[in-house]
């Protein structure tokens, strides 16, 4: 997936804090912080128009904190540049996908085939009903 430069300027704007990693490397997790967390408060981006933050808080608002704050975490790997690369990686691919304009729908009518299939289903529910009728005598 080929990443905007425009949200490549965002890099700019997020903030890294690095801590110890709970994932693989041994004593090496003990010594070294590899684990790396991005983040990125939406509502003071520059970079970003009011519309697009709208956008990202609608469309991002179950991952964000009660203060408007993107937070993504990688610690997979035992190096923390390639852990930095990782989640900067995942987050260029989410705002991307958050700010990108969804297809509209086109109305269809439904084929010839369902209208008759949705008929025979409304005579067999409709004879089912009428066989539960006491008969009149």
């Amino acid at each position: 997936m080929e990443i905007n430069p425009e949200y490549l300027k965002l890099c700019r704007e997020l903030n890294y804090k690095t801590s110890r990693s709970s994932g693989p490397g041994g004593q090496n997790v003990n010594k070294v912080n590899s684990r790396v967390e991005l983040r990125f408060r939406i509502g003071l981006s520059l970079l970003l128009s009011d519309e697009e933050k709208a956008t990202l808080f609608e469309k991002l608002k179950n991952r964000l904190t009660n203060d408007g704050e993107l937070i993504l975490v990688s610690q997979t790997e035992r190096s923390q540049l390639k852990n930095k690369e990782n989640v900067t990686h995942r987050f260029n691919i989410l705002i991307e996908k958050a700010l990108r304009p969804g297809k509209k729908r086109l109305a269809t009518k439904p084929t010839l085939k369902a209208r008759l299939k949705r008929l025979e289903g409304k005579k067999y529910h409709s004879r089912i009903k009428e066989e539960r009728k006491k008969p009149e005598f």
